[in-house]
């Protein structure tokens, strides 16, 4: 039987240095101010910490890896060499298109070990997340494994909770109905057996209406499997709170997968369709494995923290950038089984 580890990770601010050549000229207005002085050994120090961690994903890094706020494919690409280095027995290609609407020119995208997963070339979508204005597109790919059985994948990164969280609810429901949308008509096109995974920064928790009623999940694993709608079977539930030992190797608690002003939230989500429960589509994912990769050296020795940033230059890097530090999420992974017979 095949396994296969799923992550996602936020990797904050995964921008190519400042002088990037080929940055679209209006980011390069819009970021002038957060990207000055982000140099080529700062934007390597990032790639090289990012690396760290990511090898350490599943005790051997992961085979497919959703990813947000990378910049384009250029730093996305070379975040995949640098992994190929770290680890000869892999072989990570990346998945990539730009998200053109958003207004820092951050995408989501993927990260996937070509010797273990194939992608179909013609099904690689880019949705938009549409209300007032545009924001992070929600990336979809169909990835194909050894014994020919689809998985389709979709990385999100939804709107911020800047302006309040109330106040800016409204954006994250509209990009929990686009999912929804989506799920659906993935359906009716594959087959309600076809395998789905949902990952991302949603930038709401578990409860929240956005993914509850909006994007349709749930904790209730009947629900999902008695559904004759597409409806998602949320795994986050799993780690609402995990045992792990910090930085210094303390043993501490965290309670979520990001923290703001000493509160933490669980905005780094997995989501799978029921055929990832039942098996029906010759995958199940491992509830139980379902966790916060909370590796040592990212996590905080104070209790009101959790990953150690990385931070961006803007103006003053020996301010603002701490070189041993990664990004402000930790990264979510699950185990999924394929079964061995042929297709």
């Amino acid at each position: 039987m095949a396994q296969y580890v799923l992550a996602f990770w936020n990797v904050e601010n995964l921008f190519a240095p400042e002088g990037y050549p080929a940055r679209e000229p209006w980011i390069a207005e819009r970021l002038k101010n957060d990207l000055k002085g982000w140099t080529e050994d700062l934007f390597k120090t990032k790639v090289k910490q990012l690396g760290l961690i990511i090898s350490q994903i599943g005790g051997a890094g992961p085979d497919l890896l959703g990813v947000c706020e990378v910049e384009n494919r250029f730093v996305l690409e070379t975040l995949a060499e640098h992994l190929n280095d770290l680890m000869p027995a892999r072989s990570y290609r990346v998945v990539h298109a730009d998200s053109s609407k958003d207004q820092r020119g951050i995408d989501t995208a993927f990260i996937y070990d070509s010797k273990k997963l194939l992608i179909n070339e013609n099904e690689i979508f880019s949705h938009f997340v549409m209300r007032r204005t545009g924001t992070r597109d929600i990336t979809q790919c169909t990835f194909i494994t050894k014994g020919g059985r689809q998985l389709i994948a979709l990385s999100n990164h939804w709107p911020s909770r800047s302006g309040g969280a109330v106040e800016s609810a409204g954006f994250r429901m509209t990009a929990g109905e686009t999912l929804g949308y989506w799920h659906q008509r993935i359906r009716e096109e594959k087959g309600n057996d076809i395998a789905v995974v949902a990952f991302g920064d949603f930038n709401d928790d578990p409860s929240d209406a956005s993914l509850r009623y909006h994007a349709n999940s749930t904790r209730e694993r009947d629900d999902v499997e008695n559904s004759q709608s597409a409806m998602f079977y949320n795994l986050t539930w799993n780690y609402l709170r995990q045992p792990v030992v910090d930085s210094v190797g303390t043993a501490r608690t965290i309670y979520g997968t990001l923290y703001f002003n000493g509160d933490a939230n669980i905005f780094d989500q997995i989501l799978v369709s029921r055929s990832l429960l039942t098996g029906s589509s010759g995958f199940k994912a491992r509830e139980e494995t379902a966790k916060i990769e909370a590796i040592a050296a990212m996590v905080s020795h104070s209790k009101n923290e959790g990953p150690i940033r990385f931070g961006l230059s803007k103006g003053d890097a020996v301010k603002n950038v701490n070189l041993g530090g990664f990004s402000d999420h930790f990264p979510v992974s699950v185990i999924v089984e394929e079964d061995d017979a042929i297709v």
